[in-house]
């Protein structure tokens, strides 16, 4: 699973993704947690960026929430719904990240650890979003993040990561055109393991309320 990812570097966004308005207003996060509202990446008439919440809603038929909010959904479930299927046709996203934690048992003690790839600051995880109508009537917009197996860098501390886009799959991901089972396979299957790499933080990370570098330095550093 994902339930904790970093967003720095947030000037670069426009750059790296090639939106076509440039970012505004949004800053850098070092602990982004379910709930939040932060830059996901859509393709409309453009190639854009909006706020969006983290932890997706299906509504009734008119639109209001019914469920609780789906932070992440596994890459295997996503034909064996319908709601899935719908978003998987026409509401696919990208979420730019810069890393992510896994919490890995010791014990009684869960520790954490931090995951990004090797020389290359930003990259993407494949989403899916969907709109809906919350208690006072506003059309909020929200997003959940698509998992799979760990590869051989995740695999130690937790069975399941994000996925991570490859920079060619990403104009496919974020394309209207409906993908086949082959190409799920190929688009969402895990990042190469020799091109990541991960190394334990303090635990300050478990306060979503604490929002600053020092969750992802290495924790030798910190002691």
């Amino acid at each position: 699973m994902c339930g904790r990812y970093t967003l720095i570097c947030i000037d670069d966004l426009g750059t790296r993704f090639r939106l076509f308005d440039p970012t505004i207003g949004f800053r850098s996060h070092f602990n982004i947690a379910p709930g939040q509202s932060v830059p996901v990446i859509i393709q409309r008439d453009h190639i854009e960026a909006a706020l969006m919440r983290w932890g997706l809603r299906f509504g009734d038929p008119e639109g209001r929430p019914v469920s609780p909010a789906i932070i992440n959904v596994r890459s295997e479930k996503l034909a064996e719904r319908r709601s899935f299927r719908r978003l998987l046709a026409g509401r696919r996203c990208l979420v730019p990240a810069t890393g992510f934690f896994e919490w890995t048992k010791q014990g009684s003690q869960k520790s954490p650890f931090y995951f990004r790839l090797k020389g290359e600051r930003l990259f993407a995880f494949a989403a899916l979003y969907d709109n809906w109508t919350d208690p006072a009537g506003n059309v909020q917009s929200a997003y959940a993040i698509i998992t799979t197996a760990a590869n051989d860098v995740v695999e130690p501390v937790h069975d399941r990561m994000p996925v991570i886009l490859r920079r060619e799959d990403e104009s496919r991901w974020l394309s209207g055109e409906v993908p086949t089972d082959q190409e799920m396979r190929e688009v969402l299957s895990f990042y190469p393991s020799e091109d990541m790499e991960a190394y334990p933080v303090s635990n300050k990370v478990n306060s979503a309320d604490i929002d600053d570098d020092s969750l992802i330095r290495p924790l030798a550093t910190l002691t």
